[in-house]
Parts: structure tokens; C-alpha cells; sequence
């Protein structure tokens, strides 16, 4: 499988999709799904612990880990994500990235979370197919899961037998926490094995938590909706199936773009026990072969003085340093860099290679070197605004590119 993150070889690239790559960067300043990994630079000793201590092998034997990752608004935090995601892929595992905000997925909600989770699911794809757009949400590990099987079946069965042994490995599926979710995986795969693509839009509904109507549900024995009290354990299902499915595990990426003040002393000390609540199920083995990322800009939420706020700091205590110490819980992006402005020119270098790509045309070296120095320089002094300076530096260099372009031309 050529997933990103299996390769980084720059000549993978063609001009089209250097060109997605360079608007990306240059616009919003964020990294695409795909691409990111052809201008990775500086975090190669965390993602490498990542894969050695958890993905290999530890998470996909049932373990199951809780890392906090902070770094600051536009400081790499989503670059670090897709690079573990990548790297996720390569090893079979199912990801599934969310952004959490305080109006669409707020982490004092878990059955937002839950949600967001099913909606963003991404099982393992050819990079070519995440160039194209990639096929994500639960409907499509659904999919993807009964055409597989199906044609797995198709090679030991004849034809009149085939669809009496796909049902009997449906009604075999389970058992897990919740019977209703059990009813609703297998029916899913039924109502695919009968064409009834209306019953599957139906349940994938109920799947997706979109609670339809109890009557609409009650043939298919689901009973349960998704509410606080479920979400949990609707996701230690989630988890269960994924594995039942042949997939080593699922990770799930959280990036919480910014704090938000606005929030109620009751809403932050619910989220704060759920984040206590996750933590202790890592720990306890109460949820298996799953491996959790939540990514803040800083730890300003942690501060408090009472038992919630003390239990959670004690827990999220311990510094993760790479191979020096994987066990760590908290990942701080900012004790990566060494010499910042180094970090930024390896970076500027590996931009100015895919929009040499993008656009056909070779810098001229003195003039790029010129600018990479310039430019890092003034990116570091500005690491105290309102943008963090990695995200300030790629746009500004992006800009630059064209200017130099522009200028050669002329």
C-alpha cells in the first residue's frame, strides 16, 4: 500500500499535485491529507518512537495509549497528526481526525465526539485515492467492509451457498456491550447482502447517532439511542467491530484549535472528567487496541485548584521524550526544534523543491538561500504574535516563491 507516510520520495509527485500541496500551504497555512509529508521536518524523532513503541505492535495487541499533544495556534500541531495517521495507515489501522470546537464538537460532550469520530472515519487508502478524495465516515468502512467479504466469500463458496454463509457470518458477529449496536453492524451488512439500500441508509443513520425515530428501528432490534449516557460504550463497540473486521486498531485524532473561555465552570469540569474518564480507560484496559491524540495549544485548561483539575494534572504529568521516555503522556512540539530558524529553512527547502515541481521552473540557489535566511529570520522574531511562526513562515515563504518566480520571468 502506498499510503502517505510509506514513502517520502519527492518524485512521487507530479505537477498537479504539487500545485494542491503549495495552494494549501500558501493559503490557509495548513497541511493537505496528502502531501505533508514530502516538507516534514524536525518531528521524525516522536513519530518514530510512535511507530516503534505503539503502532508496530503494542496498540494492535489489545493495548491501548493517551497522548497530549501541545503546540501553538498554527505551530504544527495538525502536521504532527497526519504524520501519525500516515504512519497509522502503513500498519492497517482504521484513524479518524476531528477537529473539536466549542460550537461543533466540544469535548464536554462525548456524544459530539462520538459523532465526529463515525463522520471522519478513514480506513487505509491508496494515496492516489486521497488525491482524488478520500472515501471516509462509517458508511464507507460499512461498504468497503461487505464488498471485501463478499469477495473473500465468492473464492469458497458456489454461488447458491454464498449467500447462506454470509448470512450465517453476519448473525455470528458480536457480541459486544451494547445489543443494539450489535443488531445494527449486522444488519448493516444484511441490508447490503439484500439490496436494501434503504434499511442501510437507516441504520447507518442510527450509527452516525443521528437517532432516527424508535418505530423505524424496532425490525431491526435497536433500541438504545446515542445520548451521555451511551456514547461511551457505543465507542468501545465502535472500537470491538473495527477490530472483528480484520483492522489492527483505531486512532483517533484530536485537534482543538484554540481554548475556549467562553466555556461554563460546569462544562470545563465535565470535559476535564471525560479526559479523566478516557485516561483511566487507556490505562485500565477498559478500551483495547486504540490509541488517543488530543492536540491543544497549551495547557492554560489544566489550571485549577480542585480535585478534578488535580486529578487530571497528576495523570497528565509525565513528558514524553521520544525513545528516552515513550511512556509519556504530554508531547510538546516546542521541544523539538533545536535551532528554530534551521528547522525553518529545511522546511523552506522542501517547499521550494515541490513548487519547483508545481510550477516546472528552478530557483536560482543564491537567491533562494537568500530568501529561506531572510524569511526564517523574521519568523522567528514574530514566534510571539498572534499566529505561531512555523504556519507564518510557509505562507511568507510561499508568497516569496511566487515574487521569485515572477521576477525571473521577467
Amino acid at each position: 500500500m502506498n499510503a502517505p507516510g510509506a514513502g517520502e520520495d519527492i518524485s512521487e509527485l507530479d505537477r498537479i499535485h504539487a500545485r494542491r500541496i503549495i495552494q494549501d500551504v500558501g493559503g490557509s497555512g495548513q497541511p493537505p491529507v496528502y502531501g505533508y509529508q514530502f516538507f516534514t521536518a524536525g518531528i521524525d524523532p516522536y513519530i518514530d518512537t510512535i511507530e516503534d513503541e505503539y503502532l508496530a505492535d503494542f496498540i494492535s495487541a489489545g493495548g491501548s495509549s493517551f497522548k497530549l499533544v501541545i503546540g501553538t495556534y498554527g505551530g504544527g500541531k495538525t502536521h504532527f497528526l497526519y504524520s501519525v495517521q500516515g504512519k497509522a495507515w502503513n500498519y492497517r489501522y482504521i484513524t479518524s481526525y476531528i477537529e473539536l470546537s466549542q460550537n461543533s464538537t466540544p469535548f464536554h460532550k462525548l456524544e459530539e465526539v462520538y459523532r465526529a469520530v463515525v463522520a471522519n472515519l478513514l480506513y487505509p487508502q491508496e494515496a492516489a485515492a486521497l488525491l482524488r478524495g478520500y472515501d471516509k465516515g462509517i458508511e464507507a468502512v460499512l461498504r468497503t467492509w461487505f464488498l471485501s467479504k463478499q469477495e473473500e466469500y465468492t473464492g469458497y463458496f458456489p454461488e447458491d451457498k454464498l449467500e447462506p454463509a454470509l448470512t450465517d457470518y453476519a448473525n455470528d458477529i458480536g457480541p459486544y456491550e451494547s445489543k443494539s449496536f450489535q443488531n445494527a453492524i449486522k444488519q448493516a451488512f444484511l441490508t447490503q447482502l439484500h439490496g436494501d439500500e434503504e434499511g442501510f441508509n437507516l441504520i447507518v443513520q442510527w450509527l452516525k447517532g443521528e437517532n432516527p425515530h424508535k418505530n423505524l428501528l424496532k425490525d431491526y432490534h435497536i433500541f438504545e439511542k446515542l445520548d451521555r449516557s451511551t456514547a461511551f460504550k457505543f465507542l468501545r463497540d465502535l472500537i470491538r467491530w473495527i477490530q472483528e473486521i480484520e483492522y489492527a486498531g483505531l486512532i483517533i485524532l484530536m485537534d482543538e484549535a484554540e481554548q475556549t473561555p467562553s466555556m461554563s465552570t460546569k462544562q470545563r469540569e465535565t470535559l476535564l472528567n471525560n479526559l479523566r474518564e478516557l485516561v483511566d480507560a487507556c490505562s485500565r484496559g477498559t478500551v483495547i487496541s486504540t490509541m488517543f491524540f488530543y492536540a491543544v495549544p497549551d495547557d492554560s485548561f489544566l489550571e485549577g485548584r480542585t480535585a478534578v483539575y488535580e486529578a487530571l494534572n497528576q495523570r497528565l504529568a509525565t513528558i514524553f521524550e521520544g525513545a528516552i521516555n515513550p511512556t509519556g503522556v504530554r508531547i510538546n512540539l516546542e521541544d523539538l526544534e533545536g535551532d528554530p530558524e534551521a528547522f525553518l529553512r529545511e522546511v523552506g527547502e522542501k517547499l521550494a523543491k515541490i513548487y519547483e515541481i508545481a510550477y516546472e521552473i528552478s530557483f536560482d540557489p543564491g537567491r533562494l538561500d537568500a530568501k529561506l535566511q531572510e524569511i526564517s529570520e523574521w519568523a522567528y522574531k514574530e514566534r510571539f504574535g498572534e499566529i505561531g511562526y512555523k504556519r507564518a513562515f510557509v505562507q511568507q515563504v510561499i508568497k516569496a516563491f511566487h515574487e521569485l518566480r515572477h521576477e525571473a520571468s521577467h
